[in-house]
């Protein structure tokens, strides 16, 4: 280990790999709220966070478990499920009067049509203002389960119909 006057030990959290102070700065920066998704294997959250002295504060929270109240019994680790996971919170954030956001994709790598731009369709396609690329997004195809379906012969897609239909009934 570094010894020395010179040497400074950093932040657990950067050491950890959990945290980039720099892109934390960027988006503190900018005063808007963040759209905040992490997933995990079998779930995903998507949350509106507003950084606070205290700590950050959360607006609104969506997570791909509450599908199953819209009809969705699909699995919860895909791309249906990650863009009606963003849809949801985009509604539930409009109702409560939040209309932009920028997206804080913490230390995942942007890939290019993943789950964490399929969640960012969802709210984009809500009404919610973010800035993107609209190349990022996945293809209409894999969004809808159609590609899915093709594979394992499930209704994959009828499913997220549905839900999508759901969703916004309640929100209207």
């Amino acid at each position: 280990m570094a010894t020395g006057a010179r040497y400074k030990v950093q932040f657990r959290r950067v050491r950890s790999g959990k945290t980039d102070y720099r892109a934390r700065k960027q988006l503190v920066i900018s005063r808007k709220p963040r759209l905040v998704v992490r997933k995990s294997l079998k779930n995903m959250n998507v949350q509106l966070v507003i950084p606070g002295k205290e700590g950050d504060a959360t607006l609104v929270s969506a997570n791909t478990v509450e599908l199953k109240k819209y009809g969705y019994s699909g699995g919860t680790g895909n791309l249906p499920s990650a863009y009606l996971t963003g849809l949801l919170l985009g509604f539930r954030a409009k109702k409560n009067g939040h209309v932009e956001a920028i997206l804080d994709l913490g230390k995942y790598h942007a890939t290019k049509g993943g789950r964490v731009f399929a969640a960012l369709k969802g709210a984009v396609d809500s009404g919610i203002l973010i800035p993107h690329d609209p190349e990022i997004f996945p293809s209409e195809e894999r969004i809808t389960g159609k590609s899915i379906d093709k594979h394992r012969k499930s209704d994959i897609s009828v499913q997220f119909e549905s839900a999508k239909q759901k969703i916004q009934s309640e929100f209207r």
